[in-house]
């Protein structure tokens, strides 16, 4: 028996900035040995135009899922079957049911096995369903699937799933409703001691889940001597003793949602961590004085920006010369309190944009309140070249004197010559590819 997974992209070209995806080594882990397994990662390398394996598995989002689908429809032969799981399948399982033999909805350390099982017993089902109670378990990060494969040279590592946060927009709470998940201790410090990267990426959504594990997580990754980067929520800004340790276990990055500098549209989107900050400036400064370089990213359109203080949030972020800045326009995504709320005032401009023959990559999908669709799609590409501009990013370097360490300078040449060129190549591009005559018509 055979099987293939795939990493779907968003677009048909390959992509610069892909970091390792650990469902390879997660779902290998949880295959009988007899069975065998091949993987691509449709991100980086060209996929072959006919694959000859009994089950064929695509791992997909909500950006890349019009592609899955494109696929889906192109593998499925007589004498296979096909799979679709991930976020998206999560929240639209009918949908994706649609385009595929069977959907995984959830987690796979509970669905996956049962698939396969009922699949050589002739009783495949249409769709399994996650309990998510399964314990999270050992990644192999340098599984077989990532030979020969170009990744960023950086270490991908996930201690936990989901967020203690109930933001309106997010997508992660659609999927993880309940309590975070996290590894056991003893598996997270075997995966780190085994780690050959000098620089971590930490993947969770939140690395800050509670004061406690996050202390014990500090003892753990500090003697490992690496230099390490995570996702963290803005209540971490004024708790000292904590960003000393961090600094002091090697993190040397931070990724924060600053979202809006207006306190209605934080309210809006509940954005509780954010609240709790009253002034961003000194937070900046505080996180800044602890030796850490800020990842900062921001939603524009919520229902209190107008182009004036989105162009102020602009500035702010220039004025802080952060490390990296993402603009996004806000996106309502399938399953979210957001899109719930937009469809039920009737203000989507498509139902299911991510299918729409014509949607491109930052085109706004909605009504706003304060501009119109076009100035939104606007201000975020202004927003993004401005930020990626050769002068800018030069500027940020040295204006920025944590930039100038050597240890930091080649780190923020990387990401930021790597964003300028991704925004370059997505902005405005067709998700998936186009339907045609051999796709199977949008439902």
């Amino acid at each position: 028996m055979k099987i293939t997974v795939i990493r779907v992209n968003m677009f048909e070209e390959n992509s610069n900035d892909a970091m390792k995806p650990l469902i390879f080594p997660i779902l290998d882990s949880l295959t009988p040995k007899r069975v065998e397994m091949i993987f691509f990662d449709d991100r980086i390398e060209p996929l072959p135009e006919k694959i000859d394996s009994d089950i064929i598995v695509f791992s997909a989002e909500t950006f890349s899922i019009k592609r899955a689908y494109i696929l889906a429809k192109k593998y499925k032969k007589d004498n296979n079957i096909t799979v679709i799981g991930g976020f998206h399948s999560t929240v639209m399982p009918e949908e994706s049911g649609l385009y595929c033999d069977c959907v995984l909805v959830g987690d796979a350390e509970d669905t996956w096995k049962k698939m396969i099982e009922d699949y050589m017993k002739g009783e495949l089902k249409k769709k399994y369903i996650s309990e998510f109670s399964k314990e999270l378990g050992y990644i192999d990060y340098y599984h077989r699937a990532f030979k020969e494969k170009k990744y960023q040279p950086i270490g991908v590592v996930q201690f936990s799933r989901g967020c203690k946060f109930d933001c309106d927009f997010c997508s992660i709470k659609s999927m993880y409703k309940g309590n975070v998940k996290q590894k056991k201790w003893d598996i997270i410090e075997k995966e780190l001691k085994n780690f050959k990267e000098k620089i971590i990426f930490f993947i969770d959504d939140n690395l800050l889940y509670d004061r406690e594990s996050f202390l014990k997580f500090l003892q753990i990754v500090k003697p490992l001597k690496k230099r390490w980067a995570c996702q963290i929520s803005m209540d971490i800004a004024f708790q000292d003793d904590i960003l000393k340790k961090m600094q002091e276990s090697g993190c040397f990055l931070v990724l924060i949602g600053f979202e809006s500098l207006n306190t209605l549209n934080l309210q809006q989107m509940n954005k509780k961590a954010n609240l709790t900050v009253k002034d961003y400036d000194r937070a900046i400064e505080n996180i800044y004085k602890h030796g850490l370089l800020i990842y900062g990213t921001f939603i524009f359109g919520y229902d209190y920006d107008t182009l004036e203080n989105v162009r102020e949030t602009i500035s702010f972020a220039h004025r802080h010369n952060f490390t990296v800045a993402n603009f996004n326009p806000l996106i309502p995504m399938p399953g979210t309190k957001l899109y719930e709320r937009l469809d039920k005032s009737q203000r989507l401009l498509y139902k299911k944009w991510w299918l729409e023959e014509e949607y491109c990559y930052g085109d706004t999908v909605y009504q706003p309140a304060g501009m119109s669709p076009e100035d939104l799609k606007n201000l975020c590409k202004d927003a993004r070249f401005e930020f990626y501009s050769v002068k800018n990013i030069f500027k940020r370097l040295i204006r920025n004197k944590l930039h100038l360490s050597f240890k930091n300078m080649w780190i923020y040449l990387l990401v930021n010559i790597v964003s300028r060129r991704e925004i370059h190549q997505k902005q405005g591009r067709i998700l998936g590819g186009r339907w045609n005559e051999n796709n199977l018509d949008k439902t």
